[in-house]
């Protein structure tokens, strides 16, 4: 398994770029957030990396975050969702707009993806929102519990909830969101409760 590729970026392309490690370039495809991120030709970067393999297909897939792996991964459970179809998609939203449309059941702003239908896009969003319900609150470690007693009640702050569960979608877990959730303006819009957290969490790791 190829969990990441740190080396010399020696192509990039729309969808595709390739990164050179110990001499050998191994060729990704990707979304076109993650090229518009990345460097000049000749500069040092890194991908997170997902291996597709499916009978005489073996295709790399890179991306510039652990949120946008998240998705993309998410993306290609979902039945009939390929490797292709979900790189379109994390080419035209970001991993938090992404996580904000499932949290909300915006399956229309899906359709507007080349090659994703109507039926496809509620498929999206009615599988994976299935996934987030489905984790349990009481399934938890004990430890965890009073974190949840700082998020207000769905009914005193709609953009919380949403948040909470847009996070789920891009590989949170309630424990790790709950409490940074807890101490934020409730009256922030739920794409920037989302980024807020996502930069708080950044902060906390890099320590």
């Amino acid at each position: 398994m190829i969990y990441s590729l740190r080396g010399k970026l020696t192509v990039k392309e729309l969808g595709f770029a390739v990164v050179e490690c110990a001499g050998v370039g191994y060729g990704c495809r990707t979304s076109y957030n993650t090229v518009s991120q990345l460097g000049e030709i000749g500069s040092e970067v890194m991908l997170y990396t997902y291996l597709y393999v499916r009978e005489d297909v073996v295709e790399l897939f890179g991306f510039s975050s652990l949120q946008e792996l998240s998705c993309f991964r998410m993306l290609i459970s979902v039945s009939g969702v390929g490797p292709k179809a979900a790189v379109a998609i994390l080419s035209d939203v970001t991993p938090e707009r992404f996580a904000f449309l499932v949290a909300s059941g915006d399956s229309k702003s899906f359709t507007k993806t080349k090659g994703i239908g109507t039926k496809t896009a509620q498929r999206i969003v009615l599988e994976l929102k299935d996934k987030i319900s489905s984790e349990s609150v009481s399934g938890s470690p004990a430890g965890d519990m009073a974190a949840y007693a700082n998020i207000p009640a769905a009914g005193a702050s709609s953009s919380v909830s949403e948040a909470l569960e847009a996070l789920m979608v891009l590989g949170y877990t309630q424990g790790e969101a709950a409490p940074i959730l807890g101490k934020l303006d409730p009256s922030l819009s739920t794409q920037d409760l989302i980024k807020e957290t996502l930069r708080i969490m950044a902060v906390k790791n890099s320590k």
